[in-house]
């Protein structure tokens, strides 16, 4: 019970000697409406109180709110950086390799013709008139560089991992600038170009990105599921795959997304994109 309560009593009794008989009602009812104004004061601090507490509870939601949205942006923002540094790692790799390929078919191509050389002093021995050896050499000469022709021919395409490089560069700065549209035209034209590149699956994911970022979720999807049947042991699998999941979010396809996260982080554990995967997972549950 307040203090201020607790004095009522006390009050009454210690005017009931000086006050008289006649005014005991009056004293009553006065005391009365006192402590009824005490008990309104202290249901009206109460709830000033409570009021208190709740905008400071709302301002903590609020808050508490605005943080997690930003700390969703940062994970975002950093899952896009290593997500983009990854494949930029895997390109740099890839058009090393390829680079280092391209050097070793012209060693091959030249040194294939030095034994055909061997068969020109064969028709010296003749010993017919000294003029007739000295055409049969120069014929015999020119019988061997023709086939020599053959060998060499492989030399021709040595320029092709430049054009395959540039082609694949220009089509990924397309990409790069937002220019969507132009950049599937370009990877379209570099799988018909050279559908045996090393580089061959990354053009085909970034055609199914290039949709995704168009909004067309359905053929994004077809593309990404055909760079799984096409390159089914590229290190694109894994992008790929996170993007399949991403694109039947989108479709509302939920189950469809949980079985395909599922079987990223169990095939592909470790990666950057099962890692990704388990957050998606935690996030659908």
């Amino acid at each position: 019970m307040p203090m201020s309560r607790r004095l009522v009593p006390l009050l009454i009794v210690a005017l009931a000697g000086t006050v008289p008989a006649w005014a005991d009602n009056d004293l009553a009812r006065q005391i009365q409406g006192i402590d009824a104004r005490l008990l309104r004061l202290e249901g009206t601090l109460q709830n000033q109180e409570l009021l208190g507490l709740l905008k400071e509870v709302e301002i903590l939601k609020a808050e508490l709110a605005r943080l997690r949205g930003q700390a969703e942006v940062h994970a975002h923002q950093l899952d896009t950086l290593g997500k983009r540094q990854n494949d930029l790692y895997v390109d740099l790799d890839q058009r090393l390799g390829d680079l280092a390929k391209a050097a070793r078919p012209p060693e091959t191509a030249v040194a294939t013709p030095v034994p055909a050389a061997a068969p020109a002093p064969v028709p010296a021995p003749a010993p017919a008139a000294a003029a007739a050896p000295a055409v049969s050499p120069a014929s015999s000469v020119s019988q061997v560089a023709v086939p020599s022709a053959s060998p060499t021919a492989p030399v021709a395409p040595q320029l092709d991992p430049l054009v395959e490089s540039r082609s694949y560069e220009t089509a990924l700065a397309h990409f790069r600038e937002g220019n969507y549209v132009n950049a599937i035209a370009g990877f379209r034209g570099f799988l018909k170009a050279y559908p045996e590149s090393t580089l061959a699956p990354n053009a085909q994911y970034w055609i199914g990105y290039s949709y995704y970022a168009l909004k067309d979720y359905k053929s994004a999807l077809a593309h990404q599921q055909k760079l799984l049947a096409a390159y089914p042991a590229s290190a694109k699998v894994p992008d790929a795959m996170l993007n399949i999941a991403t694109n039947q979010i989108a479709l509302d396809n939920l189950d469809a997304a949980k079985k395909t996260l599922q079987e990223l982080v169990s095939k592909h554990p470790g990666t950057q994109a099962a890692t990704l995967a388990t957050r998606r997972l935690a996030a659908l549950k």
